[in-house]
């Protein structure tokens, strides 16, 4: 595996590329670079190659492989999970959401509230959590979709979707469930049908495997309509010439994440761990954020510090961590204000995230900087 000189833990933004994926993605650029859709033995070629990519994202997810279909990303699914209200309005236009998603998914609803909808926002509690009992009172008979993520991912906080797709069935609605599973996809121990959701958002790079590529589970019977139109790719529900490479690559970055998924989350719990019980030693004054349920993501504040001069002086250091998520480009986090948590800790807060490639070593130097950070700077006013 590459060794990189500097300390990277801002692995929630992106993950590097591991070696047995850049592999399968040149092998395929150099061998199978022929179009999917041509019905010539390279045509074919190249077509199984995204048949077995597919089965394996499917393996992952515990779905079957016609039920996967390829995105540019994250974004772009959850964006066109949003799209499933339009075959719904007529059962109803309430929709149910949470104050903590991506803004992949915020965006497209507020769309839909401007033009009418009825759009609920459920607050997260003190550990950043939307909890079942929340989601169920907000349910209505005319909500006909629902979406909360599965992993925040800024806090690691882990939504009960499961709990939210019985409760559904429980009262007998026709309600949607979709999830954002980009940050717990091969991370948190999960499947399509344990959750319950008819939408699930996936992500490649992750999980490292390579940006510009994700998936959406649509289970079968749902309807949702083609995001973009202009060719009969992916069942005709996602036009366009397959990005065969990127493609072979998240295949083998999910059957990787599927068969070490044992091995990689007792790792990073025992390294999450580690740095907790190390923050608390040497920097007593550290506000840990939200439960841990997530091994991967620590969110912690320093109060009465800057975000962006902590980062700055880290960033010095050669030790790479983030604000919040990486699309908010600095701003405050909607995220953390939702969990009413007080100003000078939303100021301070670092997002720390994990891979199966962070050492205990990484973190221990992460530490003695931000130590180093504390003592060294001036407390903002």
């Amino acid at each position: 595996m590459l060794i990189m000189e500097n300390i990277y833990l801002d692995n929630a933004a992106t993950t590097v590329v591991r070696d047995e994926v850049v592999a399968a993605m040149v092998r395929v650029m150099r061998e199978e670079y022929g179009n999917p859709s041509s019905a010539h033995r390279m045509g074919r070629g190249a077509a199984g190659e995204l048949a077995r990519a597919r089965g394996k994202v499917a393996d992952a997810l515990g779905s079957r492989p016609e039920e996967v279909y390829f995105t540019s990303g994250g974004t772009e699914a959850d964006n066109w999970s949003v799209k499933a209200c339009e075959a719904l309005a007529r059962n109803g236009r309430h929709i149910l959401t949470s104050s903590i998603e991506h803004d992949a998914i915020m965006a497209p609803v507020k769309i839909l509230e401007a033009r009418g909808w009825d759009v609920t926002y459920l607050m997260p509690d003190r550990l950043g959590r939307i909890p079942a009992e929340t989601f169920a009172t907000a349910l209505r008979d005319d909500t006909v979709f629902a979406s909360v993520m599965l992993v925040n991912n800024e806090t690691g906080a882990v939504n009960p979707v499961g709990e939210y797709s019985r409760e559904i069935k429980r009262r007998g609605l026709g309600t949607v469930l979709h999830t954002d599973a980009v940050q717990g996809f091969c991370k948190i121990p999960f499947t399509v049908k344990s959750l319950g959701a008819e939408l699930v958002s996936v992500s490649a790079h992750k999980i490292h495997g390579p940006k510009g590529i994700g998936a959406l589970y649509i289970k079968d019977g749902i309807k949702l309509a083609p995001l973009i139109s202009g060719g009969g790719q992916e069942s005709g529900r996602r036009p366009g010439t397959e990005a065969l490479p990127a493609v072979a690559g998240f295949g083998e970055a999910a059957r990787l994440g599927r068969i070490e998924f044992d091995a990689t989350s007792a790792a990073v719990r025992k390294l999450r761990e580690y740095t907790v019980s190390r923050l608390a030693e040497e920097l007593p004054e550290a506000v840990v954020i939200g439960a841990g349920d997530s091994p991967f993501i620590l969110s912690i504040s320093l109060p009465g510090y800057k975000s962006e001069v902590l980062m700055s002086f880290l960033d010095g250091e050669g030790i790479y961590v983030s604000k919040s998520a990486a699309c908010k480009k600095g701003a405050r986090s909607r995220v953390l204000e939702a969990m009413r948590l007080r100003n000078d800790i939303l100021d301070g807060v670092l997002r720390v995230s994990f891979s199966r490639y962070s050492t205990l070593d990484e973190a221990g130097h992460f530490i003695a900087a931000l130590k180093r950070a504390s003592a060294t700077l001036f407390k903002s006013l």
